[in-house]
């Protein structure tokens, strides 16, 4: 049973990019654009993990963290942000937010699937 992650980025291109890697490595993916839609979705789609930008139209990602791990349904999905927000404050309030794990862009690939796979755990 392949885990199903949904990612929420308003960059386009970055979704395309990210779906072709998780989905290389038997992931499921589920995107989203903005903060509201990646509500929605995850609230339809009960996603194995959440993968999050901070910087959204709608809603931005410490926002739309915060509602997911308000919500019964979906309070333990591990949510990691991926995010430009690279200072050391963008992090603490990830992490403050409900964040489980917090990677910068540009990221790497190899540290992205390992911290995926260390939150599906």
């Amino acid at each position: 049973m392949s885990k199903k992650i949904l990612l929420v980025d308003d960059e386009k291109d970055l979704v395309e990019t990210m779906r072709v890697l998780l989905e290389a490595k038997g992931y499921t993916v589920v995107a989203a654009h903005d903060g509201l839609e990646g509500l929605e979705k995850a609230k339809k789609e009960k996603p194995d993990l959440i993968l999050l930008d901070v910087m959204m139209p709608n809603l931005n990602g410490y926002q739309l963290c915060r509602e997911i791990k308000k919500d019964l349904n979906l309070k333990n999905t591990p949510v990691v942000m991926l995010t430009a927000k690279a200072q050391e404050s963008d992090r603490f309030w990830g992490i403050e937010s409900g964040a489980d794990d917090y990677v910068t862009k540009p990221f790497d690939s190899m540290h992205l699937l390992e911290t995926i796979k260390n939150n599906l755990k």
